[in-house]
């Protein structure tokens, strides 16, 4: 079982945080209530102390596990109290600038209007719960009980790895034998080498590092297998190498009494003069590593050693030399997936029945192709009768059934494993995922916002919440806790995947600790009917279960994620939810009918996302949500922003619709925006435009020029006005700018951009603009610039010399409006990190380009125009085998003036250079 406190300390965090925060401002001067608010802020500490304590349990009995409930609600009840007593105090009225600014308008209305008694008179039945909450920890002896709980023997759910028989395994011989051949590869090379075989639980990592072991140990002068775990005994596990190494029994015989040092040193004389093989399996932390990793000597005897982790960084601190390995487990193909699964039910005589094959599908589809997951269903099916009503049974309980049924207690307790390594703030992260069904996408930018807006996320030693955010989401990608999607240049992860199979851990988890209810069909599970409904996660509702939803009490509501695409005609009033954080809309259809009034009353709403949806105009009332910071239109058909959508000042991130917007009047008061989007330059006020220069902590700008008369005074003065405000911007945070359309004015003027910010990551123009030269300030000063897309009017190799320069460029669009007849050559120097490049010239008869040796050496994807007509002068050979990283390349071939011969021999030399390039890298070829 794993702790259960998680969700209990994701709620009482913030709660401290707001009572620190009243203290400090001028509710807290008032005497009465500041002795109060002091008393309640020291005793929730003192449960956050045990709550802490309580997180490294890993079998909590029923006792402690009703306490950390009532400690949770506690928490969450005691946030809405004073949310709405400061919601109540300011009459519904501007709160900009936060509590302290709040409580200087306020404070004298606290004094006159009797609210002291009102927050003396909550705070005292809050007093008393908790003096309940507090006396139950104490009958309840709750602190012996942690004592008494740690330290009782589990048995390893992963032995069975160990003794797998050969004709049981499926799909995994292709990797062994591959393995097993880079293992001994080399032997005239004599220094050792690590394979780093590293994946999510239950893909087969211990299993196949022991086969790879079992095929290679003959080799070898001593071998041995050991197993770290999450908690490792370090003396203990040397000691098992020495055991399992050393041939001598009087090597051994004082073995006991060694201290870890000198355990370490015995092992280092042993292995000294022999080649060994070691395999160390399931390695949870790089300090453990480390403490293992300096007792294996590097003796230059070809000696190999093999690691298994969850965790890339661990993985990756295995394997410090260019001649080390990690692999990363894949799950099984569903041919592997079907053979594992029917093997072992029906054996390999007997075929499914028919009835039993789509059912049997489905179920193989939830497994995912995680060998322990397959396994360990069908000895969940084994003793059910070979019947479809009993299979779907099956299919639809395996989530419940996780937590119940002894088949499945193998795969849980693996599971489970990852889960109870995480630390508490990384636990209340991954539980929010249960709010996404089976095998969707989830953008990341949207979940680390709606993390912010839940108050999940602080700022630490000197992070911004968004850092620590980002910080967390790659840590479940390291920790291979979810599956990352669409990987940019730079390293960045736009979304992820969960595994349905910890998708399920995940679901039961947040049940068990009342985080989130999620509404799913047959599937919905309404938890423990004494807790409020703290979050919601609709994904499939019906007219019953909408019956049932709408007798549920929902004014704790503080999340409503719907992913449902059609499910707003069984959506509760917004009436009802009035202490909601996050109200996510994305992708729902129907919305322009629901009834939006109420939703002034949302006054904590800081995240509201009506994304892809069908609504057509924002309602009037989203301009009293004083506490908003993320407003998504995209998406939408949403012509424009209400005018008083400037007193939202808390606002970071508007990002609009399908239409263009001008730039409210009043924007310069919003200084919180980190991003705006698709504001037309042209149609908006000049004194709109200057405002632009006014949001210091700007860090993404897309702007249109929508131009009419493109050499009209008008927009010359809006051209120079927005060039201002870009200037001003300079000195500040901006680190995107995108600038759709422009006239000339615009990029003369862009020529003499200063300052420049100086964390400038990215600059794209249109291709209906053009710069007449490069501009002043492109050149190697510009260290962080990671994405160029401009628009040349000449391309020259001095043009292409002074962009190779650029330090830390990945991915260059380069345009060009005129024709060139010349070929351009990019020579062996220059554009270090490039792995995306993009020519396309729109003139008929533009010249190709060639890559010299050395060029472009890390590009991995290549999108090249070119005219036949010109190219032929040249020869159709372009350097691609110059190129040694490259994995996809796009060619447009340009037909003009060519004829279908010339247009043959260009596209057949092109194919040849792709297929001896030694990676065989992707080809796709057009003839325009």
């Amino acid at each position: 079982m794993a702790p259960v406190v998680t969700a209990a300390l994701g709620a009482l965090g913030p709660l401290l945080g707001k009572l620190a925060d009243l203290l400090s401002n001028e509710c807290g001067r008032l005497k009465r209530v500041r002795r109060e608010i002091r008393s309640l802020k020291a005793e929730l500490a003192g449960m956050h102390g045990a709550l802490v304590k309580y997180t490294r349990l890993e079998n909590p009995d029923e006792q402690v596990k009703i306490w950390v409930s009532l400690v949770r609600e506690l928490s969450y009840d005691t946030e809405d109290c004073f949310d709405m007593f400061i919601r109540h105090l300011g009459d519904g009225g501007s709160r900009d600038g936060g509590f302290k600014e709040f409580f200087r308008k306020t404070a004298r209305r606290l004094k006159t209007l009797g609210a002291r008694r009102g927050i003396a008179n909550q705070i005292d039945d809050l007093k008393l719960r908790i003096k309940e909450v507090k006396e139950l920890k104490t009958s309840y002896k709750l602190d012996d009980t942690a004592s008494s709980t740690q330290g009782h023997a589990t048995v390893d759910p992963r032995l069975a790895a160990l003794f797998a028989e050969e004709a049981h395994l499926v799909g995994i011989d292709g990797p062994r034998d591959d393995l097993a051949k880079w293992m001994l590869e080399e032997e005239n090379n004599h220094r050792r080498r690590v394979l780093s075989i590293v994946g999510f639980g239950g893909l087969g990592k211990t299993t196949l590092a022991n086969e790879v072991y079992r095929n290679i140990q003959g080799h070898f002068d001593c071998h041995a297998f050991v197993s770290v775990s999450q908690k490792p005994d370090t003396k203990k596990i040397i000691k098992d190498l020495i055991s399992q190494v050393s041939r001598k029994d009087e090597f051994t015989k004082d073995m006991e009494s060694w201290d870890e040092k000198k355990s370490i040193g015995k092992l280092r004389e042993l292995l000294q003069d022999k080649r060994y093989l070691l395999i160390i399996d399931d390695i949870w932390s790089i300090l453990a590593w480390n403490a293992i990793n300096c007792a294996f000597p590097e003796n230059n005897s070809s000696s190999r050693i093999i690691t298994t982790t969850r965790i890339l960084e661990v993985a990756s601190s295995c394997c410090p030399a260019r001649d080390d390995q990690i692999y990363q487990m894949k799950p099984l193909s569903d041919n592997h997936s079907g053979r594992l699964f029917f093997n072992r039910i029906f054996g390999p005589d007997e075929i499914c029945p028919d009835m039993l094959i789509e059912v049997s599908n489905t179920i193989l589809k939830k497994c995912g192709g995680l060998p322990l997951a397959i396994i360990s269903i069908t000895c969940l099916l084994a003793n059910r009768p070979r019947v479809k009503e009993e299979w779907e049974k099956v299919k639809r309980s395996i989530g419940s059934d996780l937590d119940g049924n002894h088949s499945l207690e193998g795969m849980k307790n693996i599971l489970s494993m990852s889960y109870n390594d995480l630390p508490p703030n990384l636990k209340t992260v991954l539980l929010h995922l249960s709010n996404f069904p089976e095998d969707y996408v989830i953008d990341r930018e949207r979940l680390v916002r709606q993390w912010i807006a839940e108050g999940f996320i602080s700022e630490e030693r000197g992070r911004s919440c968004q850092e620590v955010t980002e910080s967390y989401f790659y840590e479940l990608i390291n920790k291979s806790l979810v599956q990352q999607v669409d990987i940019r240049h730079d390293g960045k992860v736009r979304a992820c995947r969960v595994h349905d199979m910890m998708l399920e851990l995940i679901i039961s988890k947040s049940i068990e600790e009342n985080f989130i209810t999620v509404v799913n069909g047959s599937q919905t599970v309404w938890g423990n009917s004494q807790c409020s409904i703290r979050r919601l996660s609709i994904q499939d509702i019906d007219q019953e279960l909408a019956s049932v939803l709408a007798k549920k009490d929902l004014s704790n509501l503080r999340s409503l994620v719907i992913t449902a695409s059609r499910c707003i005609k069984h959506l509760p009033s917004l009436t009802k939810f009035e202490t909601l954080r996050v109200l996510d809309f994305q992708a729902c259809r129907g919305l322009e009918v629901y009834d939006m009034d109420g939703i002034e009353n949302l006054f904590q709403l800081k995240y509201l996302s009506f994304r892809r949806t069908d609504i057509k105009e924002l309602p009037s009332g989203i301009v009293m949500l004083h506490d908003l910071e993320m407003l998504d239109l995209r998406g939408t058909t949403i012509k424009d922003l209400p005018a008083r959508i400037v007193q939202l000042t808390k606002q970071q991130h508007v990002l609009p619709g399908n239409h263009v917007w001008k730039i409210p009047i009043g924007i310069g008061n919003m200084t919180n925006l980190r991003e705006i989007s698709d504001f037309d330059i042209t149609t908006s006020s000049v004194g709109a435009v200057k405002e632009l220069g006014s949001l210091i902590n700007l860090k993404v700008l897309h702007v249109r020029f929508r131009v009419k008369g493109a050499e009209s005074q008008e927009c010359k003065s809006h051209a120079e006005m927005f060039h201002s405000s870009l200037c001003k911007l300079g000195s500040y945070k901006l680190q995107s700018v995108w600038i759709d359309g422009g006239n000339s004015t615009l990029f003369e003027l862009l020529d003499s951009w200063s300052p420049l910010p100086s964390c400038l990551q990215r600059f794209q123009m249109s291709t209906d603009c053009c710069f007449s030269k490069l501009p002043k300030w492109i050149s190697p000063a510009l260290t962080s610039l990671a994405y160029l897309d401009i628009n040349l009017s000449v391309i020259t190799e001095e043009v292409l010399g002074i962009l190779g320069e650029l330090p830390a460029l990945l991915s260059l669009k380069l345009y060009t409006n005129t024709v060139h007849k010349d070929r351009l050559v990019l020579q062996g120097r220059g554009f270090r990190c490039l792995k995306e490049f993009l020519y396309k010239p729109f003139g008929e008869g533009a010249g190709t380009l060639l890559f010299e040796e050395g060029a472009l050496p890390k590009l991995e994807k290549l999108e090249l125009w070119f005219s036949v007509s010109v190219a032929k002068a040249y020869g159709f050979y372009l350097g691609i085998e110059h190129l040694p990283y490259l994995k996809d390349v796009l060619v447009i071939l340009q037909k003009r003036d060519a004829t279908s011969s010339e247009v043959e021999a260009a596209e057949v030399a092109i194919r040849n250079e792709i297929s001896l390039h030694p990676n065989h890298p992707r080809l796709s070829l057009f003839k325009g």
